[in-house]
């Protein structure tokens, strides 16, 4: 049966219209209808994440952070967090993307368990948990994606896009950034047209994981796992095969996607490169949505700041690399809003002695500040546990 959990939020809230906004919601209003399980110990909002950071290793009844504070801003309180052995349940992907490199060995310094709280990560990771794979079992993992606001337009219509246009999006009501990544697909992982993923095996059988598009079934997993809590189908409603109907399925168009090839090479080339085509992207999207740019030429902002990044691409990183070029990455891209996207230069900056060799608080402190007016959401929670009679 479960016991009581004691629970500790951490909000930082700046606009109702964000993603991380929305999943602050998404989870405050988990808690009310599962008092049973959670409680909550602390609110706190604001946009101070020092504060959260040292707040995560103050509270040692705090078993599991849930983070969701847009792009790298979130991965000094997530360093924090499991420094202090907090279990980690990520609702976004970008501190992972760009903070692999420091996180992942962390997390096996200080045994933490890293949980997906997005849709369909949480798939992929249902799916290993039901199954109880055996390594080499699986040959792929298939992700279908809504293809966002255009998935119908010609190619050639692109240029026209407006932002009004780029923020309809055909399935999830989210925030303006993620709502864009979803039409260019530089962000696909979180959305799902039908919401489904299917892992490929060896032995040629393929399974499926299905489910609405809602926030709170991945976030609820994450908090309840390794069990699953019965919701109410009056506020949970259940997926009905016979009204889905059927599924429709087609190859992404790279024309129309220039993304995806941008996120392979990124992958590929990985150390710092993955952070900095996380950071160039957010940043053309805000100039995006503030008109200073056009929708295809998010694209070629990203592309320009990943080329120029070669020459300089750390393979290991340390945190304060990362903290480093994702800083550049924003300060080169914004530099597109004014300058001509055909043949504009912008010198990468070298990586001088006095550079790193700041402390790593007083870098990090540089980036929180500098960080302060991002929307950015952080809290922290202690999931429920299952405890056997």
């Amino acid at each position: 049966m479960f016991g009581v959990s004691d629970i500790l939020f951490h909000v930082l809230l700046q606009a109702k219209g964000d993603y991380n906004a929305k999943l602050g919601i998404t989870i405050l209003g988990i808690v009310p209808e599962h008092s049973d399980k959670f409680k909550v110990v602390a609110l706190a909002a604001g946009s101070n994440v020092t504060l959260l950071a040292d707040q995560v290793a103050r509270h040692p009844e705090v078993k599991q952070a849930v983070t969701g504070i847009v792009g790298c801003a979130e991965l000094r309180p997530t360093l924090a967090a499991i420094e202090a052995g907090k279990g980690l349940a990520l609702a976004n992907k970008e501190t992972l993307i760009a903070g692999g490199p420091v996180m992942l060995p962390l997390a096996k310094k200080h045994n933490v368990k890293i949980l997906p709280a997005d849709s369909e990560q949480s798939a992929v990771f249902q799916v290993q948990c039901i199954q109880g794979l055996t390594e080499g079992s699986l040959r792929r993992l298939i992700l279908t994606a809504s293809g966002g606001s255009f998935r119908d337009w010609p190619v050639e219509k692109l240029k026209e896009v407006t932002v009004a246009e780029a923020l309809n999006h055909p399935n999830w009501s989210l925030g303006k950034k993620v709502t864009v990544d979803s039409a260019t697909m530089f962000n696909k992982v979180h959305f799902s047209f039908h919401s489904i993923c299917f892992s490929d095996f060896h032995d040629s059988s393929v399974i499926g994981q299905l489910g609405w598009p809602d926030m709170r079934i991945p976030l609820l997993y994450t908090l309840s796992w390794p069990d699953r809590i019965y919701c109410s189908e009056v506020t949970w409603p259940r997926l009905d095969l016979a009204k889905l109907g059927k599924m429709t399925f087609r190859l992404p168009d790279k024309q129309k996607y220039p993304s995806i090839d941008l996120g392979y090479a990124a992958g590929r080339a990985g150390g710092t490169m993955t952070g900095v085509i996380s950071a160039a992207n957010e940043k053309a999207v805000e100039m995006f949505i503030e008109e200073k740019i056009s929708y295809l030429d998010i694209f070629k902002v990203v592309e320009k700041t990943c080329d120029k990044h070669q020459n300089e691409l750390v393979k290991s990183p340390t945190l304060d690399d990362i903290l480093h070029y994702d800083l550049w990455a924003r300060d080169y891209a914004a530099l597109r809003s004014t300058d001509s996207l055909h043949g504009f230069t912008y010198p990468c900056p070298t990586r001088v002695g006095h550079r790193h060799s700041r402390t790593l608080s007083g870098h990090s402190q540089m980036y929180v500040e500098l960080i302060d007016n991002m929307k950015k959401l952080s809290y922290v929670i202690e999931s429920c546990r299952m405890h056997i009679l």
